[in-house]
């Protein structure tokens, strides 16, 4: 079955970094778009960036330029480099695929920017 788990997450003061990791299971990896999503408390779940099966990536406005999708397709696993963490960036991230008309999520990495 299909499985995301993601890591990486913890507390970051404002204008630092994280790297966020989701390993994934029981689907071939390298065929899928790849998504990072985050819900912040009190917010809904929205997008934060996408990758595709090979390689092409699009951001949410709020992200760009600060944070990049990466893939490796040997180690099934999907990246998320966040820099110039914001006390905004706080949320639960989740990592996401679509897989034979269904979503799939990991059960989340809690990231707080907070000085």
């Amino acid at each position: 079955q299909v499985q995301l788990v993601e890591s990486g997450g913890g507390l970051v003061q404002p204008g630092g970094s994280l790297r966020l990791s989701c390993a994934a299971s029981g689907f071939t990896f390298s065929r899928y778009v790849m998504s990072w999503y985050r819900q912040a408390p009190g917010k809904e779940r929205e997008l934060v960036a996408r990758i595709s099966s090979v390689g092409n990536t699009y951001y949410e406005d709020p992200v760009k330029g600060r944070f990049t999708i990466s893939r490796d397709n040997a180690k099934n696993t999907v990246y998320l480099q966040m820099n110039a963490l914001k006390h905004e960036d706080t949320a639960v991230y989740y990592c996401n695929v679509g897989y034979r008309n269904d979503d799939y999520w990991g059960q989340g990495t809690q990231v707080t920017v907070s000085s």
